[in-house]
């Protein structure tokens, strides 16, 4: 996983010198392939001049349509071959071999011929000469240049356009188990996070759940990392197979004879180019890992890592690292801090490093604020995030130098629990309907709302479904591993009886709600009308059938 060259001239170099060497490195699954097919057609946008000079200096091999916006309906012309695409303001959406315009409704109803053939045509790459990009996004698709006017831009989009012509192939960066996705219930919107953090625009909302586009997602990995369920993993590699390398690269450089392990995990775009120069002056005891993004590594990564022995873990960052990235890292950092600090460890543990300005990480490195561990864990990552996360905290926990019973964490956290007002709360059991993974829980046929604290990613869907208004989320970690996973009563009422069976249906707070609701309802103004609401189903409807005179409905 990585190339560096690294000196040995201690103990600890000549262990780290064997722990990484890459007979070490355990086969890990595949990832699948995406293919992207790019026939050269190429779409050039921006003012008529501007469009037409480019459109003259492509490559012969590419076919070019120049599109002119303007506030006029659009028309189209063939000027020597090419053809002219003059008006309109589309949309531009896709990626390399699939880009594609779409327009608004035409305000007369028509559908001119200039509108039909763009609406139907797929470009392969896009030259967007516009001042403003037609694409704002913080990372951009590949096959989309925006030189704008700069000539010098211009001339290398020029250039490199020819070579994106042809087939390409690239890893498919995640796996997603819409399952136990946790972005909403019963048309509520709950869980962002990957929306959140997506530098390429990538994922987008499909309702109750969400959609990640392969073709456009460039494997960033930040949406994997704050993912609180597991529904989106990494896969290149899966966390489970780079677990499994860094316990056998911690495990090896220990029983090679180096002590005061600091895990640096870095990626090509962030550290690459200066990889080999910060490389020569970082203590021997630095274990430098290349990963294919520094965001596709988060909490769970890095709580498994400190547990299997490490003392520390620098994640270096750059110039190129998107911004997104950076704050989804220092988000999940700051978590991890607290999560830390309240079994006593230091919270600096686990740090960000911009090396943008050109510092390397050798004092970081150095840095007193670690970790050490008499008895190192050994245990197989687990392939269920909350259950390798669980698993890791628990093993930091039994070794902690103090134990807080309850640590409260920063908005944002995947852990906490949520407060019930029981006066306002009527047992209508919405949030349990709402609850994606099954942290809210009836109570098995009593009137009991029952909750287990580390099933709740504090996704917000409990607080918005609740109609009195009754929830409120509390991030913060519960340390005990047995309280925070048994269920537990937060609030339960006396079953509601009805008034001619007997038989339990409903709480009373319930149908007091209820009867206000109703009371000015003209289904209900009489009392042996009103009193049908405290009957079970069975009984209101044997009632119904009495006072319409009948022993079975009646016919319509």
């Amino acid at each position: 996983m990585n190339n560096l060259q690294l000196p040995d001239t201690t103990k600890n170099g000549r262990a780290r010198a064997e722990a990484l060497d890459p007979r070490h490195r355990p086969d890990a699954a595949p990832a699948s392939a995406v293919e992207l097919i790019s026939h050269g057609r190429v779409l050039i946008v921006g003012e008529e001049s501007g469009v037409l000079y480019a459109a003259q200096r492509l490559d012969d091999d590419l076919v070019a349509t120049v599109w002119v916006p303007g506030d006029a309906r659009p028309t189209t012309a063939t000027v020597d071959g090419l053809t002219i695409v003059r008006g309109g303001q589309p949309q531009l959406s896709g990626t390399l071999g699939n880009f594609r315009l779409s327009f608004p409704a035409s305000g007369d109803g028509s559908n001119p011929d200039a509108i039909a053939t763009l609406a139907k045509a797929c470009f392969d790459l896009v030259l967007d000469l516009n001042d403003a990009p037609m694409l704002r996004r913080e990372v951009l698709p590949p096959g989309y240049y925006a030189p704008g006017r700069d000539a010098y831009a211009l001339e290398d989009a020029i250039a490199e356009l020819p070579d994106m012509r042809g087939e390409f192939e690239k890893p498919k960066y995640f796996n997603f188990d819409p399952n136990i996705c946790a972005h909403g219930r019963r048309g509520i919107s709950g869980c962002t996070r990957c929306l959140d953090v997506c530098p390429t625009l990538a994922i987008t909302s499909i309702g109750e759940t969400v959609q990640v586009d392969e073709n456009i997602c460039q494997g960033f990995g930040s949406c994997a990392s704050v993912c609180p369920t597991g529904a989106i993993t990494y896969a290149f590699p899966g966390t489970r197979d780079l677990l499994a390398y860094l316990r056998t690269v911690v495990v090896q450089y220990g029983e090679s004879g180096g002590a005061d392990p600091v895990l640096l995990f870095y990626d090509g775009a962030s550290a690459g180019p200066i990889a080999d120069e910060f490389a020569q002056s970082l203590p021997e005891n630095a274990l430098p890992v290349e990963l294919e993004e520094v965001g596709s590594v988060g909490m769970d990564t890095w709580l498994a890592c400190l547990a299997y022995g490490v003392r520390r873990i620098l994640i270096l960052a750059g110039a190129e690292t998107p911004r997104s990235i950076v704050e989804a890292l220092e988000g999940q950092i700051k978590v991890t801090a607290k999560v830390l600090e309240g079994m006593g460890y230091p919270g600096a543990a686990v740090q960000l490093v911009d090396i943008s300005d050109g510092k390397t990480p050798a004092a970081a490195v150095s840095s007193d604020q670690a970790i050490d561990l008499a008895r190192p864990a050994r245990f197989v990552p687990p392939g269920e995030k909350r259950l390798l996360l669980r698993t890791a905290i628990n093993h930091l926990f039994a070794a902690a130098p103090t134990r807080k019973k309850v640590e409260p964490l920063p908005a944002g956290a995947p852990f906490g629990r949520i407060r019930v007002n029981k006066s306002a709360c009527t047992m209508c059991m919405s949030c349990v309907a709402v609850c994606p993974t099954s942290a809210l829980r009836a109570g098995q046929g009593l009137p009991q709302l029952n909750f287990v604290e580390w099933s709740c990613i504090q996704c917000g869907l409990c607080e918005t479904a609740c109609p009195e208004d009754a929830i409120q989320s509390e991030p913060r970690f519960l340390y005990d591993d047995n309280e925070r996973s048994t269920p537990r009563v937060l609030h339960e009422e006396q079953p509601m009886c009805c008034v001619s069976c007997g038989k339990p249906f409903a709480t009373r707070s319930t149908l007091d709600a209820m009867m206000k609701k109703l009371e000015g309802h003209w289904m209900f103004q009489s009392k042996a009308e009103r009193r049908r609401l405290e009957m079970c189903d069975i009984c209101r409807v044997k009632d119904m059938m009495r006072d319409q005179g009948g022993d079975g409905p009646r016919s319509v």
